[in-house]
């Protein structure tokens, strides 16, 4: 029996166990709407605009252990998911875009609402394809998402022609495909992994820098115990927030260009560094030469190559799949009882709990104005750390990442790689979707969230019941602190004269809306909006914040990691308080 290619298309996604398509139609889908209209297998989700879709589909798969999928129509379509594409490529995240495409016959004749999708999006995917034949489609569609989920994932797009998805042919989906030419690692290499515990052994400053590889890989697990076994200071990335515990004793922090003082001296000084699914990039460590200028021994772990030594040289490299290399090197060192020396990592710690003291994130609060770290602190005590956040871009996201002491993997989900406005609200919106009985948070600034606000009627026709929280500071906050650092407070275009009422917004969409502007109701208005009355309502909660407050530390554009900007109460502080000498010894 032969069935058509949207049939087809349909049983695939089934298949493939899909739970929601994310999606907008157009006349080159069509024929696959129909499809859908007549199976349910899957739920559709009709988004007010395809950046949305993607950025949904994206914090679906963020927040789950599945492969997030998207479907928009040809030309405009197709082009305003690109942004969506690229934030998930950027930060690794398992998608399969299907975009529509115009007819065979008509693709390069300038067709209406063609464009090419496949040249247009090749440089911000991990693969894509042109279906020109029906009989291709089912294993086409295998292949993405195989390509999506394994290796280092990334986002697929799926180009179908209208005309592929009106012919037919006989079905058959493959259990399994073959390509050639993609063979993605999973196992590292014994030896190197043996060389690596016995450089951790000798060891004086050890440090277990963890970034979001750790979370792709579902390593977080693997993460906690062997920073248990070593007892040494662990980072998390931007990205790898959530892989180790934020209440874990031995976690000092993110580290990076908004990092915590203790974090970003001891990436520094350490002596033998374990990066694990991290990439050293410029928001990290800023200057490679100025990151080796102390020495160190380096161990990078990573399921892709091309990632490993990219940056920085590393003495040894691990391919493989994080979670598998960890589980083996864990197993090496109960094996071996190989360990660093406890008196030097003694002294090690000693040093590192004297940069915790001056607490680099203390801020001054206020009774008059509210403070947007203090935001964040009541909602992580309100939730009890276990809400799932997602953030649009800027101060608030900084804010969030540094004060909401992430307890697990996928918890936090942000555009991290793009920094992209308007991601915030349709994230939460996948995210919610993929975990119908969480609490999940928006945090986002007044300026993000009017990019994809559109998306507040969405979740009223999918009943998502996520908690919006704009740090609303009449500035687009992070430019406006880039201006006052280093512009002379010449604030060109970063001032917002002309913002709605976002609570009457809220409720024009049929949600319940708040506004704070006294620092005494911030805890009885998030408590209300998590409380059981408003558990099934989505809430906007308008934080009028304080105009001049700004993100520290920071790690300004060339410098290093021990030249931080840093808050008023350590104005002044030595940033380099170590002797490279001072009772640890001397990597030899």
């Amino acid at each position: 029996m032969e069935i058509s290619g949207s049939e087809i298309l349909v049983r695939c996604l089934q298949e493939e166990g899909v739970e929601f398509v994310f999606g907008y139609p157009g006349g080159a889908v069509l024929e696959i709407y129909d499809a859908i209209f007549r199976q349910t297998a899957f739920k559709h989700v009709l988004v007010r605009h395809e950046q949305a879709a993607v950025h949904a589909a994206d914090a679906y798969s963020r927040s789950s252990d599945k492969v997030g999928v998207a479907l928009v129509t040809s030309g405009p379509g197709a082009t305003n998911a690109l942004t969506g594409i690229a934030t998930a490529y950027m930060d690794s995240i398992p998608l399969v875009v299907i975009s529509g495409q115009v007819g065979t016959s008509a693709i390069g004749l300038d067709a209406f609402q063609e464009v090419d999708m496949v040249g247009c999006s090749r440089p911000i995917v991990k693969h894509n394809f042109l279906v020109k034949d029906v009989r291709d489609l089912a294993e086409t569609i295998k292949k993405a998402f195989y390509i999506a989920a394994t290796g280092r994932p990334g986002p697929v797009v799926i180009d179908i022609p209208k005309d592929v998805s009106i012919h037919k042919t006989e079905y058959k989906y493959p259990e399994s495909v073959a390509i050639r030419s993609y063979s993605p690692p999973t196992k590292g290499h014994p030896g190197q992994i043996k060389k690596a515990v016995q450089l951790i052994a000798e060891g004086k400053r050890p440090f277990l820098y963890v970034g979001g590889g750790a979370v792709q890989g579902r390593a977080g697990k693997e993460v906690t115990e062997l920073a248990n076994i070593l007892g040494i200071p662990v980072t998390n990335t931007l990205m790898g927030l959530g892989a180790l515990d934020g209440t874990h004793p031995h976690f000092v922090g993110m580290l990076g260009m908004h990092g915590t003082y203790e974090a970003n001296l001891a990436m520094q000084y350490c002596d033998v560094l374990i990066a694990v699914g991290a990439r050293f990039d410029d928001r990290v460590i800023s200057v490679p030469n100025h990151f080796l200028s102390n020495p160190k021994k380096i161990i990078h772990i990573d399921v892709d190559p091309s990632s490993i030594a990219k940056r920085v040289k590393v003495d040894i490299p691990i391919v493989g799949d994080v979670k598998h290399v960890l589980t083996d090197m864990i197993a090496q060192l109960r094996e071996s009882g190989l360990r660093p020396n406890p008196s030097a990592l003694e002294a090690w710690w000693k040093q590192v709990n004297e940069w915790r003291k001056p607490d680099s994130l203390l801020y001054t609060p206020s009774t008059e104005v509210i403070k947007p770290q203090h935001v964040i602190q009541t909602l992580w005590n309100v939730t009890n750390g276990e809400a799932i956040v997602t953030s649009d871009v800027g101060q608030h996201q900084m804010w969030a990442a540094q004060y909401y002491k992430f307890r697990r993997p996928k918890q936090w989900i942000n555009s991290g790689g793009l920094g992209t406005m308007g991601f915030g609200l349709p994230a939460a919106m996948g995210a919610q979707l993929a975990n119908p009985d969480a609490q999940v948070a928006c945090v986002t600034g007044e300026g993000s969230i009017q990019m994809n606000i559109q998306e507040l009627s969405t979740c009223k026709q999918y009943h998502t019941p996520v908690k919006v929280l704009s740090l609303n500071n009449r500035y687009l906050g992070m430019v406006r602190q880039w201006q006052e650092f280093f512009y002379g407070t010449r604030y060109s275009e970063s001032y917002m004269d002309a913002l709605p009422d976002f609570v009457k917004v809220a409720e024009a969409y049929g949600h319940v809306g708040f506004k704070v502007e006294n620092p005494a109701d911030v805890e009885p208005v998030l408590k209300e909006a998590f409380g059981p009355s408003l558990k099934e309502r989505l809430v906007f909660i308008d934080f009028r914040t304080d105009q001049t407050e700004n993100v520290f530390p920071m790690v300004q554009n060339g410098r290093g990691l021990n030249q931080m900007d840093l808050p008023p109460h350590m104005a002044g502080m030595q940033q380099a308080p170590f002797e490279n000498n001072r009772d640890y010894g001397n990597l030899s």
